[in-house]
């Protein structure tokens, strides 16, 4: 039996690349998929139906089932709409996926008010305004006395996760992201949903937007395994999107190419406390004591307490 058969599923940003291929892979695992795309342009321009309404073909040629969907996710009330057409189309739903984003990258000194608020907006408030109506139903299900067996599964980016130059606003939406994830896994639990995130990679339009003369192909158009290609991350979220992932939530996976790892959240490292009585630090003893740590050591960054006006 497929892995998702019966399920329902939504994948916003569906019409290319990471979403695209999430989407063919959870239909061809048996769920029915809602596809979102706004057809918009890589730096938020614009709308077109043709995409969502190709995937949605795409799937059901293969004998799958999917409608299209158009919504801005990141409009509250355009989020509500897309979880209520997956519960008028199929009659329930079961699985979020959260794609949707846009790029703007520039420098730090570059970056305009409109740059930073867009990415924020699609990406962050994008997978919130989703999450927040999918859970409302969640809890209506579990209140009536019909518990379900839901999974969230956002998307990170090393961007956010380790950094990266140019993608201040990226960045700071995908580490969001990565707590939204956390917290919805921590909210929602009682309501039988749990939340995952994957950094997915592979060629796609917003890659291509940086890396110039890249041919650009969308998942199902490669004929062998290439790393390149943007679907290999599209099993990772089928698997978390399963029931065979019941025991997995509040966690982020890197799944790229061939390669699965696990992301370690931010974690409380060695300390060190006043000598003596617990006391209130002075600015001047903190250098000289963060450098004769042992946590100093273990991370050369480090380089504090070498004297004034360095």
């Amino acid at each position: 039996m497929p892995l998702l058969a019966d399920k329902v599923a939504i994948v916003t940003g569906a019409g290319h690349g990471v979403g695209r291929g999430e989407a063919l892979e959870l239909a061809a695992e048996g769920a029915k998929v809602v596809v979102n795309d706004l057809g918009g342009s890589v730096g938020g321009g614009g709308a077109d139906k043709r995409p969502a309404e190709e995937v949605a073909d795409l799937i059901r040629s293969r004998g799958g089932e999917a409608v299209a969907n158009y919504e801005d996710v990141a409009d509250w009330k355009g989020a509500q709409s897309l979880i209520q057409q997956a519960v008028d189309a199929f009659g329930r739903l079961d699985v979020l996926v959260n794609n949707a984003g846009i790029l703007r990258d520039k420098m730090m000194f570059s970056m305009t008010e409109d740059d930073f608020d867009s990415v924020i907006r699609v990406h962050l408030k994008g997978t919130f305004s989703t999450t927040h109506h999918a859970s409302v139903y969640w809890r209506e299900q579990s209140k009536a006395g019909t518990q379900p067996r839901a999974a969230v599964v956002n998307t990170v980016s090393s961007a956010g996760l380790q950094g990266n130059v140019g993608q201040a606003n990226y960045g700071a939406a995908k580490a969001g992201i990565a707590s939204l994830t956390i917290i919805t896994s921590l909210e929602l639990a009682r309501y039988g949903v749990r939340a995952n995130a994957i950094a997915p990679g592979g060629m796609t339009r917003m890659s291509g937007a940086i890396v110039k003369d890249m041919e650009l192909k969308e998942p199902e158009q490669y004929e062998e395994f290439d790393p390149m290609n943007p679907g290999n991350s599209a099993p990772m979220v089928a698997w978390l999107a399963s029931d065979d992932a019941l025991h997995v939530t509040g966690q982020v996976f890197r799944a790229v190419g061939s390669s699965i790892a696990h992301y370690v959240p931010w974690t409380l490292g060695e300390g060190i406390d006043t000598p003596g009585e617990p006391a209130k630090w002075s600015p001047a003893d903190i250098g000289p004591a963060i450098n004769a740590s042992v946590f100093h050591s273990r991370h050369p960054g480090l380089q504090m307490g070498r004297g004034r006006g360095r």
